[in-house]
């Protein structure tokens, strides 16, 4: 804990802590915060209001025209291959999505009082709901969504904001051996960007751990892509994310997205022969990219 959360701590009774977390169950924990919440917004003025709307980064205003976002949109689903399906997600998600599923500290996640956090990642969501429908029997699943997430880590870099939109690709399947099935799905997802970024497209990968995909990207997915599929071996990000391969995807020098492998339809349906990979984009950027 923080020092600022120990003296917080120390001013309650003692075992408060532990009672909030372990003494109380979800729907009495839920009620009584609930409580708290109403009786503190009862003193909020417009004031109040008011003052935060122009000083919480978590409220301001994106920068981007929405009109020219709504073009990038249509543009990404009007390629976007009949394989995956498209899914709309809801802005909220079950609390500990991201901290149980990609490890991610739940510090970075805006939680709710309700049990559920801010959805922060549509990777994340659309990998529990790949996970439900290979469970369902259907033995590949390629999921697309475009959604405004929020992240709660403060970010001092000009035009950074707490809240975005990312168009996210998530395809599980089960393992074939070799990395096939691994070079298939690369395939649908290099292909989508590729095509969506044209010829400036810089797509990028990096192995971070020794991996029978390695082979297929050389044999199989470089001679089938349009555009160059550039190793980049300096790559460190993601090293504790992403499993074997990470992704970059950029245009004209510019980064817009990641992706790569990843273990969560493996984790959620505890099966280690499931394979997952993710991927998406900044729509902001791309469409700043476009209007330049």
């Amino acid at each position: 804990m923080s020092d600022v959360t120990e003296r917080i701590w120390r001013r309650l009774p003692t075992g408060s802590r532990e009672a909030l977390i372990d003494g109380l169950s979800q729907s009495e924990l839920q009620s009584a915060l609930l409580d708290v919440s109403r009786a503190r917004a009862a003193k909020v003025t417009p004031a109040r209001v008011m003052q935060r709307w122009r000083q919480d980064r978590f409220v301001q205003l994106s920068t981007v025209d929405p009109r020219q976002l709504v073009k990038t949109q249509t543009m990404l689903w009007d390629r976007l291959p009949d394989k995956f399906a498209g899914v709309e997600l809801s802005p909220l998600t079950p609390l500990g999505t991201c901290s149980a599923i990609a490890t991610v500290d739940q510090n970075k996640v805006v939680t709710t009082n309700r049990g559920t956090e801010v959805a922060s990642d549509p990777t994340n969501e659309l990998a529990i709901e790949a996970a439900v429908r290979r469970k369902a029997g259907l033995a590949r699943v390629d999921l697309a969504t475009c959604q405004r997430v929020v992240r709660a880590q403060a970010v001092d870099a000009p035009g950074m904001f707490a809240h975005f939109e990312l168009f996210a690709l998530v395809s599980s399947t089960r393992d074939t051996g070799s990395g096939r099935a691994e070079a298939e799905m690369l395939l649908d997802h290099l292909g989508f960007w590729a095509e969506v970024l044209g010829d400036r497209a810089e797509l990028t990968f990096t192995t971070l751990a020794p991996t029978a995909v390695r082979e297929r990207i050389d044999d199989t997915v470089r001679p089938e892509l349009k555009v160059d599929f550039v190793e980049d071996p300096e790559r460190t990000k993601g090293s504790n994310y992403y499993a074997g391969i990470a992704l970059g995807i950029g245009q004209a020098g510019a980064e817009l997205g990641d992706g790569g492998f990843t273990r969560w339809t493996a984790d959620l349906l505890g099966d280690a022969k499931e394979r997952c990979l993710i991927s998406c984009v900044s729509t902001e950027r791309l469409t700043a990219l476009n209007a330049a």
